[in-house]
C-alpha cells in the first residue's frame, strides 16, 4: 500500500517539472537592437561607416528654422506700465453761465529755468515735444498770435489757424543772410529760419479764467490756452522781448498731455501725467496780465521790480475775493 503512494507522488513531481521546462522553452529570448553608428566624413568628403553599435536610437530634436519664435520685446522693469499711455483726462465739472457769479481772466508765464518747472524741459518728456508731435500729426491746431485791430496783443483770437510747417517756423530762430547775384556781388540781405531746437523754448504762457460757481461754492481756475514763448531776432543785434509763437486750445491739448508722463525727481512711480501737473497746479508761475479796459499788460505800466509787486497784488486780490465771501 505504501509503495502505491510513493509511486503516485513521484509521478506528480515529474509532471510539475516537465510543465516548468516546457514554459521556459516557449519564452522568447531578449535581444538588443543593433543600430548603425553615425558615419564620419573623410578627408575626401566620402562617408565611412564605423560599424554597428548597441546604443538605442535617439530622435533628432533640432528645431526647424520656420518653427523658431521671433525675438520678443523685453520689459524694461518688473511690470508693464500702461496706465499713462491709455489714460484719458479727468473731465471738468460742467458749469452753467447762470451759476457763475464772478470771473477774472489771467495770463501767466511759466519759466522752465525755475527748479519747480525743470521737469517740463526734461529730455525724458519735454512739454514742447509733446505739443509739436501732436501738431505734426494733426491732433492739435496752432493759432496765429499776430495782433489785430480787435486784439491788439494777440491774446484772445482763435480764428487764424497755422499749418504744422508754419508753427515749426514760428519756433525757429531767424538770422540775417546775405543775398548774392550771379556775379557774386552782394545785393541785399534777408531773414532765414534755422532748424528748430527744443531746448530753446524756456517759457510758456497760459491763459486762464478764475471762476466762482455758486452751485458748488467752488473758486477754481480753468486754463483756456497755452503758448510757447520765443524771443525773435530783429537783426543788427536787436533782440525783442519774449512773445507767444502760437496758441493751442488747452481743452484739446489735455487729451495729448494726459498720455505723457511727467518726470518726477523724487519718485519714479508717481504716474503723474503732464495734464495732472496743470490740473493739480504743480508748477510755478507769475502773472503778466489781467483783464482790463485798456488791454494793458503789467509791463506796459510798470518797470523793474514793480512788475513783480503788481503781479503779487493781482494774485492777492484773487485770494482775498474768495475769503471775503465767508462771514464768521
Amino acid at each position: 500500500m505504501k509503495k502505491g503512494f510513493v509511486i503516485v507522488a513521484l509521478c506528480l513531481a515529474s509532471l510539475g517539472t516537465f510543465a516548468q521546462a516546457k514554459r521556459a522553452a516557449t519564452k522568447k529570448p531578449v535581444t538588443k537592437k543593433r543600430v548603425a553608428a553615425p558615419t564620419q566624413v573623410g578627408s575626401a568628403g566620402a562617408q565611412q561607416s564605423t560599424g554597428t553599435s548597441l546604443v538605442p536610437a535617439v530622435a533628432n530634436t533640432a528645431l526647424k528654422p520656420d518653427t523658431i519664435k521671433p525675438f520678443e520685446k523685453l520689459t524694461d522693469g518688473y511690470y508693464v506700465t500702461t496706465d499713462i499711455e491709455k489714460a484719458v483726462p479727468t473731465p471738468y465739472h460742467q458749469v452753467r453761465q447762470a451759476d457763475i457769479i464772478y470771473k477774472k481772466r489771467i495770463w501767466r508765464e511759466i519759466d522752465l529755468r525755475e527748479k519747480m518747472n525743470q521737469f517740463m524741459a526734461s529730455p525724458k518728456g519735454r512739454l514742447i515735444d509733446a505739443l509739436m508731435d501732436a501738431i505734426s500729426t494733426g491732433e492739435l491746431t496752432a493759432f496765429d498770435p499776430t495782433p489785430t485791430k480787435d486784439d491788439p496783443n494777440g491774446d484772445s483770437g482763435w480764428s487764424n489757424r497755422l499749418t504744422a510747417e508754419q508753427a515749426k517756423l514760428k519756433l525757429s530762430d531767424s538770422s540775417r543772410v546775405d543775398i548774392f547775384n550771379a556775379n557774386g556781388e552782394k545785393t541785399g540781405t534777408r531773414m532765414a529760419a534755422s532748424d528748430f531746437q527744443a531746448d530753446s523754448v524756456i517759457k510758456f504762457r497760459i491763459k486762464e479764467d478764475w471762476i466762482f460757481d455758486k452751485q458748488r461754492s467752488v473758486w477754481e481756475p480753468r486754463i483756456i490756452g497755452i503758448a510757447p514763448m520765443v524771443r525773435p531776432n530783429a537783426g543788427d543785434g536787436v533782440t525783442l522781448d519774449y512773445q507767444p509763437a502760437f496758441w493751442i486750445y488747452f481743452l484739446d491739448a489735455r487729451k495729448i498731455l494726459a498720455t505723457k508722463t511727467a518726470f518726477n525727481h523724487n519718485n519714479d512711480a508717481t504716474n503723474l501725467s503732464l495734464d495732472d501737473v496743470f490740473l493739480k497746479r504743480l508748477f510755478a508761475s507769475y502773472i503778466v496780465k489781467e483783464s482790463n479796459d485798456k488791454d494793458e499788460r503789467i509791463r506796459d505800466y510798470a518797470e523793474g521790480i514793480d512788475r513783480l509787486y503788481e503781479a503779487e497784488r493781482i494774485k492777492k486780490g484773487l485770494m482775498d475775493w474768495e475769503l471775503n465771501l465767508w462771514q464768521y
